[in-house]
């Protein structure tokens, strides 16, 4: 009996112990329920707030301000990239690569030597810029395709030639023999053309022809001229001068490894500026699209910085051969006013010197006592005549 009692106070105390155990286990499982779920509103709390600082931010960082600091230039003008409010400049020379690999040793090396110089001949920092784009052969081959238009009418035309030349009984050897000769030219070339047009379009087919540009950016800084009172226009004048002399200057020493180089003109630096800040769509609307679509209607392109410089001093040239024409003229009008001037004042005198002369050269006819008081006579009647003038003023 005692036994029994005993293994039933362990079974009670077994079976109590497992109930709190599982009251225990409940309990835990409940509040980690609760701290899920408030850690899960926590999180979307956050998430709210987050979504709504985005918000709040993209409406202050996306703006137009932004636009213009993070494309980092002004504007392009006279071959030039104007950046930082006119404070820094910027021309831009593409050169043209050359095929190092396929030269002699000699050739290389008189490459490499022409390159040293260029780096010792340098003065001014310059940064080297590589490019990377698709050829677009789009426009290519609708030019091929206008031209063997022309052609195929061409071919047209000679094939009736060649028909009425060969169908008419009038028709000479010689005449039927430059007849084909004419239609098998031109039957040649336009089978030639369509070939070209048909090759270059499976050539382009699913394939990216990549070319690679070279460009040495050439910059200057306003500060350069330390203090001044220019101008904009006069700083941007000075600027030019600077810049362009620098990419002659590089022009000529890169010549030297047989590097040609040329300046961008504004409408080229446009269209690096484009490709580099849009990669993808430059690929597929080029900038020479847009000017064909007019979109530089809404803005005049500048004229080129020699044109204008030719232009000024061609009126500057006019300007001063015309005042020297006037000078001279007046100058010429006043010495002829002087003579008659002179020729007024001493027009007694001469009246009298040439009367005198004339009666000296007719001495022989009139008699010398003749002469000699007609002589005296003449002088006689000047100084009356100065006398006259003299009491009179």
């Amino acid at each position: 009996m005692t036994n029994s009692t005993d293994f039933l106070t362990i079974i009670l105390y077994v079976m109590l112990a497992g109930m709190f155990m599982l009251a225990i286990a409940l309990v835990f499982v409940y509040m980690n329920m609760k701290a899920k779920e408030k850690k899960a509103v926590e999180e979307q709390n956050k998430k709210t707030t987050d979504t709504k600082n985005v918000k709040k931010s993209s409406s202050k960082t996306f703006n137009v301000g932004s636009v213009f600091d993070f494309m980092e230039f002004d504007k392009i003008e006279d071959n030039m990239i104007i950046q930082k409010k006119g404070s820094r400049y910027v021309m831009v020379v593409e050169c043209q690569g050359i095929n190092y690999d396929l030269m002699s040793q000699a050739e290389k090396v008189g490459v490499e030597e022409g390159f040293i110089q260029f780096l010792n001949t340098l003065s001014h920092p310059v940064q080297i810029y590589t490019q990377t784009r698709k050829i677009n052969l789009e426009s290519s081959i609708q030019t091929y395709k206008a031209e063997v238009d022309k052609i195929e009418q061409e071919y047209n035309r000679a094939k009736i030639r060649y028909q009425n030349v060969m169908a008419s009984p009038r028709a000479s050897e010689e005449q039927k023999k430059q007849a084909l000769y004419e239609f098998t030219k031109d039957k040649n070339l336009y089978e030639y053309g369509k070939d070209i047009i048909y090759n270059t379009e499976k050539m382009s087919l699913n394939r990216n022809i990549l070319n690679k540009k070279y460009y040495i950016v050439i910059p200057y800084f306003s500060e350069e001229l330390g203090q001044n009172d220019f101008d904009k226009d006069e700083i941007k004048e000075m600027a030019f001068s600077e810049l362009y002399t620098r990419a002659q200057s590089i022009i000529r020493t890169l010549s030297v490894s047989g590097v040609v180089g040329r300046v961008l003109s504004s409408v080229e630096l446009a269209d690096l500026l484009y490709f580099a800040y849009n990669r993808d769509e430059a690929e597929v609307y080029g900038v020479d699209k847009a000017i064909r679509a007019g979109y530089n209607e809404l803005y005049s392109t500048a004229q080129d910085y020699m044109d204008k410089k030719m232009d000024i001093l061609d009126k500057q040239i006019e300007k001063e051969a015309l005042d020297l024409a006037s000078e001279k003229v007046a100058q010429v009008q006043t010495e002829k006013q002087k003579e008659y001037q002179r020729k007024v004042e001493t027009e007694d005198d001469i009246i009298n010197n040439l009367a005198q002369l004339i009666i000296q050269e007719n001495e022989a006819m009139l008699g010398k006592d003749v002469a000699e008081k007609a002589k005296e006579k003449v002088r006689k009647e000047r100084k009356t005549n100065v006398q006259e003038k003299t009491e009179s003023k």
